[in-house]
């Protein structure tokens, strides 16, 4: 029987962490500038569990900061300020996360990233409203495909982990 709990344990602490998907900021641009953010974020879905990478040379650094900050790129009060060159934040909450790079007149020149975070998937994806979907941009239907496809190959890993569970409980 503790074989059984310990064996459920695991299941239930491994099935949120296969529904996460970490994106790429800027895609293969980056965290730099003469990135369109607002584009990049459009047509894609951040839900609590999935991480942003943000992939930077020493001139950036990035600052999560509240809304009115980011809207006025005032840089001198972030909540959180990351400098490694390739942070990885993890999405905790439902709500928009506001970053900006700080250095000097970047977040003008437009370095900045206001990120709409859904609740987690529980269950199966449930399916889009009719009406048209967002247009596709340059190298964002890629970024979009690719977390769909994660998050479909997620649905099949927690299937394939329930049969293999259930025969080492029973």
């Amino acid at each position: 029987m503790g074989s059984t709990a310990a064996a459920l344990l695991l299941l239930l602490a491994a099935v949120p962490a296969v529904f996460a998907v970490t994106f790429k900021v800027g895609d293969n641009a980056g965290w730099a500038g003469g990135v369109d953010y607002t584009t990049w974020v459009s047509g894609k879905t951040f839900r609590v569990g999935d991480t942003l990478e943000f992939k930077y040379g020493p001139s950036h650094s990035v600052s999560v900061v509240d809304k009115a900050d980011y809207d006025g790129c005032e840089t001198s009060r972030p909540t959180q300020s990351f400098s490694d060159g390739d942070t990885k934040i993890n999405l905790t909450r439902v709500g928009a996360i506001h970053f900006l790079c700080p250095s000097p007149g970047h977040c003008l020149g437009g370095m900045k990233l206001a990120v709409p975070v859904l609740a987690a998937v529980s269950s199966a994806p449930s399916p889009s409203p009719s009406g048209p979907s967002p247009s596709p941009s340059p190298g964002n239907a890629e970024n979009v495909k690719n977390a769909e496809s994660k998050r479909t190959m997620s649905y099949g890993m927690i299937g394939v982990t329930m049969v293999l569970m259930y025969g080492v409980i029973r």
